[in-house]
């Protein structure tokens, strides 16, 4: 069984050691750019993030693509390059949804509690009583109920939140308004206090945060973005800020990363931001994971996680 890796984010010798000693029946060869067909053994799997189209070439037996992280949109950029009937295969969770539900929930709590005021009070010394937020008015609306998105209700329903969630297929989960499709994108908007973006990036999603949905939110709502910086149509957004519409916003993720030292975002306080490191990608689970499918392809057996390439999730 011979496995390919790429990954422009991590050194591979972990990774490697990681994949010999779970699959030690395997042969894993890294790819590097510049490598022609030549220098490369055809591969069985393909283990990647972000990986080139010049690595997708050449492998006449691949049986499947693997993903390194549950969103697949970088990948999906390549399809054309993808051998056909090959299925890309997701990471199901790897420990990521605790990581996320954990971030989501500090900057939910955050800015509810208004720690920013009291942060900057407490560099001027101020000591200062500040009239605290009604809950009951305070209504979270998580857009993207997946894996991770479910995961994330599970944890802020603990606080007592309203709790609001869109997707594109009908789901029905306990303690959650559920709404669906794009005939109900507005009413989910409208009753929504705090917005948590985790959909997935598809043709359909990208700058789905724009003027006109946002606008759709209450005064004074708040944006929380784990998901992909190109969600959000960046001079929209920040034109809601600064007229007040929107009371800021923590995010994660940009449409450049990292995100460029002259970008207005670092210039605007009531935006708060960080590396994307909301959930980051748990090297033993993964390899775990990964490994298992493999070995149920192997079987012959089915396995969860494989792609739609039509919904682009």
């Amino acid at each position: 069984m011979q496995i390919l890796f790429y990954s422009p984010d991590n050194k591979p010798e972990p990774w490697l050691a990681g994949l010999a000693q779970t699959l030690p029946e395997a042969s894993v060869q890294v790819w590097q750019h510049g490598m022609d067909t030549e220098n490369v053994v055809p591969a069985d799997y393909i283990v990647a993030w972000k990986p080139p189209a010049a690595m997708l070439a050449g492998h006449p037996r691949l049986k499947a693509v693997f993903n390194l992280g549950a969103g697949v949109d970088a990948i999906l950029q390549l399809a054309d390059a993808l051998p056909p009937n090959v299925p890309v295969v997701r990471l199901d969770d790897a420990g990521m949804a605790v990581q996320m539900a954990e971030y989501v929930t500090y900057a939910i709590l955050r800015h509810f509690r208004r720690f920013d005021d009291y942060e900057l009070q407490a560099r001027q010394q101020q000591w200062r009583f500040l009239k605290p937020n009604d809950k009951g008015d305070f209504s979270v609306g998580i857009l993207g109920l997946g894996v991770l998105g479910s995961r994330i209700a599970e944890a802020v329903q603990h606080f007592g939140f309203p709790l609001r969630g869109w997707s594109r297929s009908r789901k029905d989960l306990p303690g959650i308004e559920c709404f669906a499709g794009g005939d109900e994108l507005e009413a989910f908007l409208r009753g929504t206090r705090i917005l948590v973006c985790v959909l997935p990036l598809t043709a359909e999603t990208t700058q789905i945060l724009n003027r006109s949905t946002l606008e759709k939110l209450p005064k004074g709502a708040y944006l929380i973005n784990v998901a992909r910086g190109a969600h959000v149509a960046e001079s929209d957004f920040l034109a809601l800020i600064k007229s007040d519409h929107l009371a800021g916003a923590t995010l994660d993720v940009f449409r450049n990363e990292p995100l460029p030292a002259q970008h207005p975002f670092w210039q605007e306080p009531r935006i708060s931001i960080t590396p994307h490191i909301s959930a980051l990608t748990l090297r033993d689970n993964s390899i775990g994971q990964i490994a298992e499918k493999i070995r149920a392809l192997e079987q012959g057996k089915p396995i969860a996680g494989i792609v739609d390439l039509s919904k682009g999730y």
